[in-house]
């Protein structure tokens, strides 16, 4: 009896080996399928310098800002050519600009959007990590060798490492610059300075003596008034202050590098020595009151029809500027330019990172039978000096030609930006190229190429005279940490704009600076500096 029951443990013991290797190989079979079944449509080598094309046709869901500059058409070149060379059919749900950034949230909350989720600033990401509805992107580098590379050669894994967050990981895939590009600063009328023999201003501070010159010449006239609600202009004063402000105040924190540390910058000597600047403008007449509150066109209108000199712009504003101006004063009658940002107490600085925005991934994406497919496609389409080229100028031969020293030049008929002013037709506007939705980051040659002499030149000078500020460390909140942050962070904000304004336009006198401090406090500022620090050490710490 004992024999058998021994021999019929022995029989359940091989029948229960058996079990588990059989459940093992049909495991290995089900993960092997999973992943066939998610390698459809890839191409089995894909390497850099290759060119994307789907082994089978599929059709990909993004997310399409239209911008009314260039509306969205449904047979722009850039569609057919994607498809062509890619086998991938882009099927775009198409969201207003001015409802991108809400619609966009609601989409992703809802679970409804769409597999690629293009025009994303780093930063706006970290809003949908917790909710697993985003890929983690840096966990799938390996299927995208034209980014891998451009990070490794350019030596840009400082700069994400900002992107991570408290997992270790980005979600986001930013636009990828060789080098930082600077685009906004002061535009003028070169041809009322060189009237009166004013130097052009190399500091703010000969800005503001230019400006009374001006003022004394033209009584009536307000030299500066400024469009974007002046935060173009406060977020490029900023840097040469020693602060941020306006577009570039971002979480309010700034890095005490003496310190090792993270401080509120609206609190500093720095800012308000910032606010003491505009403020005296405001004062004395120089710069325009309304510039906090008006409209886009009307300060554009003061610029075009000479009751302003001065309008902060970039390398595409001047172009519209100086079509309106041709209408209002006469095509040789100004000439206005582009100058290099100007220097401050702190010194020639110029902020900006290599970065740029780009896109998200919806996790949806790893149900997909397409997902290697999808990632060579983004990685191709986007980070590939081949997909760069494309969605920037188009189709060799029909919208550009390329001479045999690599120098592109728009077809005859083709215009972007002031590059071929005779052409009738657009490259954004006919053929979908060049646009916020594709165009991303690249070698300086390519982003080079598509600039005008006179941009080239404000390019150089900049990179020239201009210092880069270093990139801040990262402050990688917990989950729950970032939904505190959250709530203490806007009020903040709220806060330091609305004082801002009252502070240069003269509502609230500059000897109140601390009492807004003291405000700043009541609201949980120290809170708020104290958990970024805490974070800030136990990421330092970690590494």
């Amino acid at each position: 009896m004992g024999k058998g029951l021994k021999g019929l443990k022995s029989t359940f013991s091989v029948l229960a080996l058996s079990a588990l290797v059989i459940a093992g190989c049909s495991n290995n079979e089900t993960s092997s399928n999973e992943v066939n079944e998610n390698q459809k449509g890839a191409m089995e080598s894909y390497s850099v310098g290759d060119t994307f094309k789907a082994t089978e046709e599929f059709e990909l869901p993004i997310l399409f800002m239209d911008q009314p500059t260039y509306p969205y058409k449904e047979d722009w070149l850039i569609w057919d050519h994607i498809k062509e060379t890619t086998n991938v059919t882009l099927k775009p749900t198409i969201v207003p600009y001015s409802d991108y950034t809400q619609k966009r949230s609601l989409l992703i909350s809802s679970g409804d959007a769409p597999l690629i989720i293009p025009k994303t600033y780093p930063g706006e990401e970290s809003a949908f990590v917790s909710s697993g509805a985003i890929l983690p992107i840096s966990d799938y580098m390996d299927k995208m060798p034209h980014f891998k590379e451009k990070v490794e050669k350019w030596n840009l894994e400082d700069e994400l490492e900002g992107l991570k967050q408290e997992d270790g990981k980005f979600y986001l895939l930013p636009g990828l610059h060789e080098a930082v590009w600077p685009d906004w600063t002061l535009l003028v009328r070169t041809d009322i300075f060189e009237k009166h023999n004013i130097e052009l201003p190399k500091t703010w501070e000969e800005l503001y003596e230019a400006m009374k010159q001006l003022k004394e010449l033209y009584p009536d006239v307000t030299p500066f008034s400024d469009q974007f609600k002046f935060n173009s202009t406060l977020n490029i004063a900023a840097t040469n202050f020693g602060t941020k402000a306006g577009w570039g105040f971002g979480n309010g924190l700034t890095y005490n590098e003496s310190n090792d540390e993270f401080e509120y910058t609206a609190t500093t000597e720095e800012y308000k020595e910032l606010l003491t600047y505009f403020n005296k403008l405001v004062e004395e007449g120089l710069l325009d009151k309304e510039s906090f509150t008006q409209e886009d066109d009307q300060a554009i209108q003061k610029f075009v029809t000479g009751k302003s000199f001065i309008i902060n712009g970039n390398s595409q504003t001047i172009n519209l500027h100086r079509n309106d101006m041709d209408k209002t004063l006469g095509e040789g009658n100004y000439s206005i330019s582009k100058i290099t940002v100007p220097g401050g107490p702190a010194g020639d600085l110029m902020a900006g990172s290599r970065l740029e925005n780009g896109v998200m991934i919806s996790s949806k994406v790893k149900e997909s039978e397409n997902f290697d497919a999808i990632l060579q496609f983004i990685d191709w389409l986007y980070y590939s000096d081949e997909g760069q080229e494309f969605t920037k100028w188009g189709v060799e031969d029909t919208t550009f030609t390329k001479a045999e020293d690599g120098k592109r030049t728009l077809v005859d008929d083709i215009n972007y930006n002031g590059l071929n002013p005779e052409g009738t037709k657009d490259l954004r506007v006919d053929y979908g190229f060049s646009s916020g939705v594709f165009a991303y980051g690249g070698t300086t040659e390519l982003l080079h190429s598509m600039m005008s002499e006179e941009e080239i030149k404000f390019q150089e000078d900049m990179a020239n005279r201009k210092t880069v500020v270093a990139a801040e460390p990262p402050i990688p909140y917990s989950i729950e940490d970032r939904e505190q942050v959250t709530l203490l962070s806007t009020p903040l904000k709220d806060s330091t704009d609305q004082n801002t304004l009252k502070f240069i336009i003269g509502d609230r006198d500059l000897s109140e600076f601390d009492a807004f401090v003291k405000e700043l406090e009541g609201q949980g500022l120290q809170q708020y500096v104290d958990l970024a620090n805490k974070t800030y050490k136990e990421y330092k710490e970690s590494k």
